[in-house]
């Protein structure tokens, strides 16, 4: 019976402390990523995976469209569509392989786009996967440039990416300007803006007034998963490399502390 006191105090302490325990949980658990690498891909790929390395928790699996069609996301957390070619990523997936991916995330799984994998994500043409209701803006003139350009983070946004400043410069390679619909598709959830692009890029004909204030950096509830998209590509610009392994934790739902940003300074 001299035991007793010590039993009340952990059963106590377990029923205190729900919560922090399930957060120890989720941290330990590794999380498990497919990163797509079949058509329409190119070396940025190679930088997601770099930005990876930073957090030890993360598993990094390259898959092609055809092991996508049969059925291999089943043994994975989240699935990363790199920069590249959004048309021919879609393409090269074919209806199965896109039907699986939004199977895939409508039972739990997480999705992360870049750029090409940001056009993907939308539901604005016949080979994306309606994973978010987004339109493109500008779809004529899709290859505006490539630079720096400044984006304006929400107070969600700066604290899910790990940085205090308003703003951030992140490297652009003609990543989609997203923007919602006139009217909502009911069967789709409405997207969350992180970030906006607070300045342009309008060369190769593309007219200028048209990319300030549309949607950079998006998030959204799936079915039971979650989607990310980044039209700019943090994985290339210097100091933004933490943003990719947070979105990814974020998409695993699995929001165990990693490294901030490490932005340059003027």
């Amino acid at each position: 019976m001299k035991c007793a006191p010590f039993l009340l105090l952990t059963v106590l302490a377990g029923l205190a402390f729900p919560a922090q325990a399930e957060t120890d949980t989720a941290a330990a658990q590794p999380i498990r990523v497919a990163l797509y690498v079949d058509a329409g891909t190119g070396d940025s790929r190679e930088k997601v995976v770099e930005a990876l390395g930073t957090d030890a928790a993360i598993s990094v699996t390259r898959l092609k469209a055809a092991e996508i069609q049969t059925g291999k996301l089943k043994d994975f957390d989240v699935l990363i569509h790199p920069g590249g070619s959004g048309s021919k990523q879609g393409k090269c997936l074919a209806e199965k392989g896109r039907t699986e991916i939004r199977n895939f995330v409508s039972r739990g799984g997480g999705y992360v786009g870049f750029c090409a994998g940001a056009y993907l994500a939308t539901n604005d043409y016949d080979w994306s996967l309606h994973l978010i209701d987004a339109k493109v803006v500008d779809r004529k003139h899709w290859a505006r440039g490539n630079g720096p350009v400044q984006v304006q983070l929400s107070p969600a946004g700066r604290d899910l990416l790990g940085v205090e400043e308003d703003e951030v410069t992140i490297h652009y390679a003609q990543g989609p300007l997203l923007a919602r619909r006139e009217w909502a598709d009911p069967k789709m959830p409405a997207y969350e803006s992180l970030g906006l692009f607070a300045s342009e890029m309008a060369e190769k004909g593309a007219p200028s007034g048209i990319m300030v204030g549309t949607t950079a950096i998006a998030r959204v509830d799936f079915g039971k998963g979650r989607v990310f998209c980044f039209s700019p590509h943090p994985e290339m610009t210097e100091g933004l490399a933490a943003f990719v392994p947070r979105a990814i934790r974020w998409a695993a739902k699995n929001s165990a502390p990693t490294a901030k940003a490490s932005l340059k300074k003027p």
